[in-house]
C-alpha cells in the first residue's frame, strides 16, 4: 500500500489533559447550549445566527473579530444569540488547497496534523475565555470530534458529508445542535433522511469501540442552495422553498422541526455581498407565515473582519483565504437591522 507512516497521533484524552477546559468556561459553555437548545425546543423565540469566516486560519485575527462580536451580541441579547463560526477543516472539491487550521495550522508551512489539533483546540478555548461566546465548528471528519466535543455549542456536516454514514452515526450521540446540510445536488430527500438517522440510536464503531448513542433530538436543516447538472447555483431560500422543507418536515417524524438557512455557498452564488439581502428577505418569510415563524430558527452568514478573500499566501490579515465573506462594517448594520426587524 501507498502510505508512509508520519507520526503517531495522540489520544483524544491526551490532547484534552494537556490543553484543558477550565472549569468556569465549561459552565459557560453549558449555559450557552441550554440557550441554543431552547431555540431548537421551541421554548425561546431567539434568533439564531452562526457568523463567522469562512475558514479559521489565523488565530489572533478570529480572536479580535469574535471579540468585536460580543460587543454586537450585547446589543442584540434580546432577539439574536449569535454562535461564532470558527471552522477549522475545510472540505475541497477535488482534494487540492488548504484544508484547514487542523490539517495545516500555519497556512504557510507543510501540514502537520498533531500541531493543528493542539491549534484548533487552543484557538476555540481562547475564544470563550475572550469572549465568553462559544464555538461552532464543522465536523469534516468525525474522528476529529473528540478534540473539541467539550468545547462546541453547534456541529455542522457539509454538503459533501451529510450523506456519509460514520458522520450521520456520531451525530446521533453529540447533545449539542447540528445542522446537517442539504446536498451540493440539492436533494433535500438525502438531507432528511440524514436528519433522521442522526436523531435516532444507534450501534456501531467509534474510537476503537462499540458503541450505543441515544440520538440527537437537535438535528435539524440547513439550506444552503445546489447545482445544477449545468453547474449553475440554485437558490432555496425563497419563500417557496422554505413552506416546502416546513411540508416536508411535517411528512416525517422527526422531532424539533426546524431550518437554518445559509445565507452564502449556492444561495448566493457565493456573491457575499448578498448575504445581508437574503438573511432579510428570510425573516420577512418567517414574518408572513405562522408555520415559518416558529420552523426558521436561524440563519448561516459568512463574515470577517476584512471584505471578500484572498490567496492561502495574500498575506492580509483578518481576510478570507477560502471563499469569499462579508466586511466587518456591513456585518455591523446587517446584525442590527436583523434584531430591529425580528
Amino acid at each position: 500500500m501507498g502510505f508512509q507512516v508520519i507520526q503517531p497521533i495522540p489520544s483524544p484524552q491526551d490532547i484534552i489533559d494537556e490543553i484543558p477546559l477550565p472549569a468556569d468556561l465549561l459552565r459557560l459553555k453549558q449555559d450557552r447550549d441550554a440557550e441554543v437548545r431552547a431555540i431548537f425546543e421551541g421554548k425561546s423565540s431567539k434568533f439564531l445566527l452562526v457568523i463567522g469566516p469562512c475558514s479559521a486560519h489565523n488565530e489572533d485575527a478570529v480572536c479580535e473579530y469574535v471579540q468585536g462580536l460580543a460587543k454586537l451580541q450585547d446589543e442584540v441579547a434580546d432577539t439574536i444569540l449569535m454562535i461564532p463560526r470558527v471552522y477549522t477543516n475545510k472540505p475541497r472539491t477535488t482534494g487540492e488547497g488548504y484544508k484547514g487550521m487542523g490539517h495545516q495550522p500555519d497556512p504557510q508551512k507543510e501540514p502537520n496534523i498533531v500541531e493543528g489539533l493542539r491549534a484548533i483546540r487552543n484557538m476555540h478555548i481562547r475564544v470563550l475565555r475572550e469572549s465568553h461566546l462559544s464555538t461552532a465548528d464543522e465536523m469534516l471528519y468525525p474522528e476529529n470530534f473528540p478534540y473539541l466535543e467539550d468545547v462546541l455549542s453547534y456541529v455542522a456536516v457539509g454538503a459533501r458529508s451529510v450523506e456519509n454514514q460514520q458522520h450521520r452515526l456520531t451525530i446521533s450521540g453529540l447533545n449539542v445542535a447540528s445542522g446537517m446540510k442539504n446536498p451540493t445536488g440539492g436533494d433535500l430527500s438525502v438531507m432528511f433522511n440524514a436528519i433522521r438517522a442522526a436523531q435516532i440510536p444507534h450501534i456501531f464503531i467509534y474510537k476503537s469501540t462499540e458503541v450505543q448513542t441515544d440520538g440527537n433530538p437537535l438535528a435539524h436543516a440547513v439550506l444552503r442552495g445546489a447545482l445544477d447538472p449545468a453547474g449553475n447555483n440554485v437558490p432555496n431560500y425563497h419563500f417557496e422553498d422554505l413552506i416546502r422543507v416546513a411540508d416536508m418536515y411535517e411528512e416525517r417524524e422527526l422531532v424539533n422541526p426546524a431550518i437554518v438557512v445559509d445565507t452564502n455557498h449556492c444561495n448566493s452564488a457565493k456573491q457575499f455581498a448578498q448575504q445581508p439581502r437574503i438573511g432579510m428577505e428570510v425573516v420577512y418569510s418567517r414574518r408572513s407565515s405562522e408555520t415559518l415563524g416558529k420552523m426558521v430558527k436561524g440563519l448561516m452568514v459568512e463574515s470577517y473582519l476584512e471584505e471578500g478573500s484572498q490567496s492561502v499566501d495574500g498575506g492580509g490579515y483578518g481576510k478570507s483565504i477560502t471563499d469569499p465573506c462579508l466586511g466587518w462594517p456591513d456585518t455591523v448594520t446587517f446584525v442590527r437591522k436583523l434584531a430591529e426587524t425580528l
